[in-house]
This record gives C-alpha cells, sequence and structure tokens, in this order.
C-alpha cells in the first residue's frame, strides 16, 4: 500500500478555474473507464469504480467526462462510485458528440442538441448544477457563437456553473469569450 502522504495529487499544487474553483493541477479523465471503443460498459465495472474511489483517495479534485464517454456510461459510473461527493471534487463534462457505435463519433452541437445533453448530465451525475461544461468540440455545420451561446443560457438559467471549451482554436476562444466567460480550454498538445 502506498502511503497517501507520498503520493497525493496535491503535491502537483493547485490552479483556479473561472475564479471560483479550485482544482489540483492533477486531475483523473474517466473517458477510458468505459469498454473498448469508449463504447458500452468496462469490461470490469467494480474495477472502474473503484479505480474512481482510489482517485479521489488520492486527493484528485477534478474528474473530466462527457456524456458521449459510453455514452454515457462513463457519467453513471463517476455518480455509483462517488456520489454523494465528497466536499471539494469537481466533476467537469462535455457535450456536442453523438455516438452512433463503437469508435464512431458524429458533430452535433445545436441548441437542442447541448440543452439535452446538459439534462441528462445532470441527471446522470445526480446534480441540480454541472461545475464546469465543456462544449466537447466546434460543429462544423452550427454556428460556433450559437453554441456558445446556448451554453451561456444553460449558466444563466443555474445549470452550468462554468463554461468551458475543448478542441478549439485561438480565435474561437476570443469569440466565445465575447459572449460568456471561460473558465477552461482542454485542447491536445
Amino acid at each position: 500500500m502506498v502511503n497517501k502522504k507520498e503520493v497525493s495529487a496535491s503535491l502537483a499544487g493547485k490552479v483556479s478555474l473561472g475564479r471560483e474553483l479550485s482544482i489540483h493541477r492533477l486531475g483523473f479523465g474517466a473517458m477510458r473507464l468505459t469498454g473498448e471503443g469508449i463504447w458500452g460498459p468496462p469490461r470490469d465495472r467494480n474495477r472502474a469504480l473503484a479505480v474512481l474511489r482510489r482517485a479521489v483517495e488520492l486527493d484528485v479534485n477534478f474528474i473530466d467526462t462527457a456524456d458521449s464517454y459510453g455514452p454515457n456510461v462513463s457519467e453513471e459510473l463517476i455518480a455509483e462510485a462517488l456520489f454523494p461527493y465528497p466536499k471539494g471534487v469537481v466533476i467537469a463534462t462535455k457535450g456536442g458528440w453523438n455516438r452512433p457505435g463503437p469508435n464512431q463519433w458524429t458533430h452535433d452541437a445545436t441548441p437542442a442538441h447541448l440543452r439535452e445533453a446538459v439534462e441528462g448530465s445532470l441527471k446522470r451525475l445526480r446534480v441540480d448544477r454541472i461545475d464546469v461544461y465543456q462544449l466537447h468540440t466546434p460543429d462544423p455545420v452550427v454556428s460556433f457563437d450559437v453554441s456558445v451561446d446556448t451554453l451561456a443560457e444553460l449558466r444563466n438559467q443555474g445549470k452550468i456553473r462554468l463554461v468551458a471549451l475543448s478542441n478549439v482554436t485561438r480565435e474561437h476562444i476570443e469569440r466565445a469569450r465575447k459572449i460568456v466567460p471561460i473558465a477552461s480550454v482542454q485542447n491536445r498538445y
């Protein structure tokens, strides 16, 4: 057994999200908790639940997921393993993809889909408000500004605490910041 004081996400330091939330720099990405192809349930559900619980035991206080992981499976596992959530744990989720099958991803950042995605995430995560909600990726057939404006509306309705972006360009960030404060950006590097 590893000594918690020797191995802790808190050792990585802290960062602020939107000047409202403080998280450790080391978080947990929950995409691979699902089955092969990021589709369906994991082969070993109990192990997936144990991994989530162990991450929090090691002071991980930021968990990143998306409705498209599974789809829905990752969010359901997070709630099953951790609800009621320990104080200070921040859950970030995303929307803007549809999943017709394993390893298949189709854009859908329409206002209707984003509203439906937020409602589904609220239910699956068992929360009244999502800490951080990220537009998973810009949709090439939907106005980026319309997608971001939809998230701003959901924030104003109290369903999202902080709006964030994923898989975007600098131009996207600048445009989004004219609509709503952007708490974070998750991009490949």
